[in-house]
C-alpha cells in the first residue's frame, strides 16, 4: 500500500491541534471566569462566589493539564514531520514559541500551584491574585502563539538569505498584518466558548433542582458576557475577513465557493463545489450578498478561484462548509445569548424550562465554532504553509509514509482514551457541584475575606 507522507503528516498535525485546540480555547476563558469570581468574592464577601471559583478550578486544573499532554506532541512534530519547514522558518517561530514558555506557560504554572493548593493557606486577596495572573498567564500564552501562527498568514519583518527566513523586524514579526485580528477573534471564541459552557452547566443545575443559587449567579453571569460578545464576534469576524481579503484573497474565495473574480459573487448559504467543473452544485444562493459583504458595494469585485492555478487553491470544499458551519454556530450563540438577555430582563430567565433544557445541552458548541475556524485558516492558506513562500510539500521530513501512519494510528488512539477519560472527571465534577464538604471549608471565610485576613493574617485563615 503507497501512503502519501506529506497527506500523513498534515493529518497527523490536524488531528492532535484538533485535540489540543480545545483545552486552550476553553481555559483562556475560564481562568478569566475564575479571576472574574475571585475579584466579586473579594468585594462582596459571599460565599456563592467563592463556592463557585473552587468548583472551577478544579475543571480548568484537569483542562488544563490535558491542554499540556496535548499540547507537547506538537512541538516534537516539527521535528519529526516537518524538519524542513522548521529550517526555513525556524530563527522567527521558534523565538516567539520560547517566548509563549517563558513568559506565559511558566507564568500559569506557578501560579495556578497557589490557586490549587493555596487555599487556607494564603490571604484571600493572594489567593485572588494567583487567579488573576493565571488569567493574565493565559491570555499572554495566546498572545505569542497567534502571532507565531499569524505571521505564517502574512509573513512580515523578514528577509531571505540562502533560502531562510531571518527576522530583521521583530515588531513587525510579531504584529504583522492579520495578527490583531486573528487575536482578538480567538481570544473572543475562547470567551464565547467558556460562557456557553458556564451557562449550560447553570442551566443543568436548575433544571435538575441541584445547587440553585449557584446555577442562578452562573447563568446572569454568563448571559451578561455573551450577550455582549456574541454580537462583537461578528463584527471582528467581519473586519478579520475584510483583512483576509486584502492578504489571503484566494481564502475568502474558497470560503464563499467564488470562482469568477469578473462578476459580483453570491453569497451561497448552501452549495456543493465542484473543482473539477469549477462551478457550484445545487446553490441556494443570496444574490452578490457577498459582494456586498466584503467590497460593501453590490456590484463589489474581488478575485474568484479561476484567477489562479488549480494548483494554488486550497480545498474548497473543506474550507467552504466548515466557514458555514461556523457561521452557524455563531448566530445561533447570538440568538441564544440575546432571547437569554430578554428572558432576564422580563424576569422570566430562570422559569422558562424549555430554554433551560436547551442551553443545558449546549456546551458544546463554541468547540465546534473554535474547530471549524481553526480548519478555514489552516487549510484555507494550502497549498502553502508560509503563505506565498514555502508550500506544505516543500516543508515535511523525509520520513516514510508508513511510518507517520503507523504514529497517527497510536495518537488516535492514545487521545481517544485520555480525552474519554478527561471529559468523564469533569463530568464527575459538574454532578458533584460546587456543594458539598467544599461548602464547609469556605464556610471559614464568610464574611468578608478581605477583614478576615487583616484580622488574623494568613495563620488565622488556616485554624480550623
Amino acid at each position: 500500500m503507497d501512503f502519501d507522507p506529506v497527506l500523513l503528516a498534515r493529518l497527523q498535525f490536524a488531528f492532535t491541534i484538533i485535540f489540543h485546540i480545545i483545552f486552550p480555547s476553553f481555559t483562556i476563558g475560564l481562568s478569566a471566569y475564575i479571576a472574574t469570581l475571585g475579584a466579586m468574592w473579594l468585594r462582596t464577601g459571599e460565599d456563592r462566589y467563592h463556592r463557585l471559583m473552587r468548583f472551577w478550578t478544579k475543571i480548568f486544573a484537569v483542562s488544563f493539564a490535558m491542554g499540556v499532554v496535548s499540547g507537547i506532541v506538537l512541538s516534537y512534530q516539527f521535528g519529526t514531520n516537518w524538519s524542513r519547514f522548521s529550517v526555513f522558518a525556524g530563527n522567527v517561530l521558534g523565538p516567539l514559541l520560547g517566548y509563549e514558555v517563558l513568559a506565559a506557560f511558566f507564568l500559569e504554572a506557578t501560579f495556578l500551584g497557589v490557586l490549587l493548593f493555596g487555599f487556607n493557606r494564603v490571604p484571600p486577596w493572594l489567593y485572588v491574585m494567583s487567579a488573576v495572573v493565571v488569567a493574565a498567564g493565559t491570555a499572554i500564552s495566546a498572545f505569542w502563539i497567534l502571532a507565531a501562527n499569524s505571521w505564517m498568514q502574512t509573513p512580515a519583518g523578514y528577509a531571505l538569505k540562502d533560502g531562510v527566513a531571518v527576522p530583521t523586524d521583530w515588531l513587525a514579526v510579531i504584529f504583522n498584518p492579520s495578527f490583531p485580528y486573528r487575536f482578538a477573534h480567538m481570544l473572543n471564541a475562547a470567551y464565547l466558548t467558556t460562557g456557553f459552557v458556564v451557562l449550560a452547566v447553570g442551566a443543568r443545575f436548575l433544571t435538575g433542582g441541584k445547587h440553585v443559587e449557584e446555577g442562578r449567579t452562573m447563568l446572569r453571569m454568563a448571559i451578561g458576557l455573551t450577550a455582549i460578545l456574541a454580537p462583537l464576534q461578528l463584527i471582528i469576524g467581519d473586519q478579520h475577513g475584510l483583512n483576509t481579503l486584502e492578504h489571503q484573497p484566494i481564502k475568502i474565495a474558497a470560503m464563499e465557493a467564488h470562482w469568477d473574480g469578473s462578476k459580483p459573487a453570491d453569497f451561497e448559504i448552501f452549495a456543493w463545489p465542484d473543482e473539477k467543473a469549477e462551478t457550484n452544485r445545487f446553490a441556494i444562493s443570496i444574490p452578490k450578498g457577498a459582494s456586498l459583504i466584503l467590497t460593501h458595494k453590490m456590484n463589489g469585485l474581488f478575485p474568484g478561484l479561476k484567477s489562479v492555478p488549480a494548483n494554488e487553491r486550497p480545498p474548497v470544499k473543506v474550507v467552504f462548509f466548515a466557514f458555514r458551519i461556523m457561521l452557524a454556530v455563531g448566530f445561533f450563540m447570538i440568538a441564544a445569548a440575546l432571547f437569554g438577555a430578554f428572558l432576564w430582563w422580563r424576569g422570566m430567565l430562570f422559569e422558562t424550562a424549555w430554554y433551560l433544557r436547551v442551553i443545558a445541552q449546549c456546551w458544546w458548541i463554541g468547540f465546534v465554532a473554535v474547530i471549524a475556524g481553526w480548519v478555514v485558516t489552516e487549510s484555507g492558506r494550502q497549498p502553502w504553509i508560509v503563505y506565498g513562500m514555502l508550500r506544505t510539500a516543500d516543508a515535511t521530513s523525509p520520513v516514510p509514509g508508513a511510518t507517520i501512519a503507523g504514529t497517527l494510528a497510536l495518537f488516535v488512539v492514545a487521545y481517544c482514551i485520555v480525552f474519554w477519560f478527561g471529559i468523564y472527571y469533569i463530568n464527575r465534577l459538574i454532578a458533584h457541584g460546587p456543594g458539598g464538604s467544599e461548602a464547609k471549608e469556605t464556610g471559614r471565610f464568610s464574611g468578608n475575606p478581605m477583614a478576615a485576613a487583616q484580622a488574623g493574617g494568613p495563620q488565622a485563615l488556616q485554624e480550623n
